[in-house]
């Protein structure tokens, strides 16, 4: 075995897997970037060169990327809601979350420039992805207009946030995604109309 610093291509992929078990061992707070390079074998500025901050950092390495792959097109707009649910229950499930995400948000509130990429990074780019499928829903004569993606962001965002990390309940057995599939398209609809 090959020990030493990752080859370029490894370093995005040894630093997320470096925060997701530091979140595990010692939370968000005594997650740093010292620590997260340490773990990961890579100096300090490989990670600064990729993340703005740590919050950006945690973000990609728990939540998403970045960059998102387009949303999935099942043909009609019931369906992309489903699949759109299901993607965001099983970004925002998982106990490195759990521990992270009260300090991440809280950093994010706090620092005025940090929010604002925030906004830009990861909200834009999530309603950017939204549009795609309510496009594509007008498009199919599904919707008559594009209905303001913020509100539809919070409509599929909220539920789902709120039961993961609010909610002491495990989520319906037959799944979150599934169980809130059709009250949010009705919404998503009615908001459409």
């Amino acid at each position: 075995m090959v020990r030493g610093r990752p080859r370029e291509e490894g370093i995005d992929d040894a630093v997320r897997e470096a925060v997701r078990a530091l979140l595990a061992e010692t939370g968000y707070q005594r997650c740093t970037i010292d620590a997260v390079a340490a773990r990961a074998g890579v100096g300090k500025a490989a990670v600064y060169r990729r993340w703005r901050s740590k919050a950006e950092l945690v973000f990609t390495a728990v939540i998403h990327a970045a960059d998102l792959a387009p949303p999935e097109d099942t043909g009609s707009l019931r369906g992309d809601v489903a699949a759109v649910l299901g993607v965001i229950e099983s970004s925002l499930d998982g106990p490195e979350l759990r521990r992270a995400l009260p300090s991440l948000l809280a950093d994010v509130r706090a620092d005025p420039v940090l929010e604002a990429r925030f906004g830009e990074v990861f909200l834009g780019r999530e309603r950017g992805y939204l549009v795609q499928m309510l496009d594509r829903a007008v498009e199919r004569g599904e919707l008559s207009r594009r209905p303001d993606p913020a509100l539809v962001h919070a409509m599929l965002l909220g539920p789902v946030l709120t039961w993961l990390h609010l909610f002491p309940e495990p989520p319906p057995s037959g799944g979150l995604a599934a169980s809130l599939a059709s009250p949010v398209y009705a919404a998503v609809v009615a908001l459409g109309a």
